[in-house]
């Protein structure tokens, strides 16, 4: 007897199959079964994970014809040959150089309050500090900071960007910051009492940063208030530990390091 195939439907009839295009980062498709349109940041056996404007992460199956590419339907597949595709991304958001050497250190510097600060720093901008050669230096405090600059002596070859915590009217902060002029100095801060509430509460699990009364101190409140140890240090370590990019820091602290990185890095 003859045999004859299950699939009745003639050759002219099936769909063709779609091209094959490797999920190669950065790479921006639409899925087509919910709209979701987005850049490749990761591609693994079985799943493409996309990044859309918002910076929105959607996980999605490899399934042929499942998604848009320019209008037409392709089929995503991992890149042959090749390591998973990555976000060419730093923590900061700048494009990655992954080929780039650190540059020599700058005579210029930029100045934090004290060590919490300079590793929150280092953990997301640290990739361009080492490439734009920037170092970052913290202080342990603020009080002599006109006799800390004078002794830097900040010129056009050497520019020094400080960054103040609770740099807000009316605090001890802005008045020991108005104390100091220049030109070749450069002097912001963000309103949050100590560095710990620039990241944002989402991100370290919490509904908010709690608020500490006048008069006690600050961390040791925060670790009391959420029911953490009250190991100011161990609880900064879990802090840090959930940063893993800009996106999860408030937009005030941001936009301040960004502003101290352009000052000391721009031409003379």
């Amino acid at each position: 007897m003859r045999s004859y195939s299950p699939d009745l439907t003639p050759p002219w009839k099936k769909p063709k199959p779609a091209p094959e295009v490797e999920a190669v980062a950065d790479l921006v498709v639409e899925e087509a079964a919910t709209g979701f349109c987005g850049a490749v940041i990761r591609c693994e056996a079985g799943t493409v994970t996309l990044e859309d404007r918002f910076g929105k992460h959607r996980v999605f199956p490899l399934d042929p014809r499942g998604f848009l590419l320019d209008g037409q339907v392709v089929t995503l597949v991992r890149p042959a040959g090749k390591a998973p595709a990555r976000a060419t991304r730093t923590a900061s958001g700048s494009v990655a150089v992954p080929t780039a050497r650190a540059r020599v250190a700058r005579a210029g510097r930029i100045y934090v309050e004290g060590r919490h600060d300079a590793e929150l720093v280092e953990r997301v901008w640290g990739d361009d500090l080492r490439i734009e050669g920037v170092v970052v230096e913290y202080l342990s405090g603020i009080d002599d900071l006109p006799a800390i600059v004078a002794e830097f002596s900040p010129a056009p070859d050497a520019r020094l960007g400080i960054l103040v915590d609770h740099l807000v009217p009316g605090s001890k902060e802005s008045r020991i910051a108005a104390s100091v002029t220049g030109a070749d100095v450069l002097i912001v801060g963000h309103p949050y009492i100590d560095v710990w509430e620039a990241v944002k509460p989402s991100s370290v699990g919490i509904r908010a940063w709690p608020r500490i009364p006048h008069g006690e101190d600050w961390k040791t409140g925060v670790c009391r208030a959420l029911g953490w140890p009250e190991n100011t240090g161990a609880a900064w370590q879990h802090i840090l530990s959930k940063v893993t990019s800009f996106k999860d820091l408030e937009p005030e602290l941001l936009g301040r390091v960004e502003e101290l990185i352009d000052f000391v890095t721009a031409p003379e």
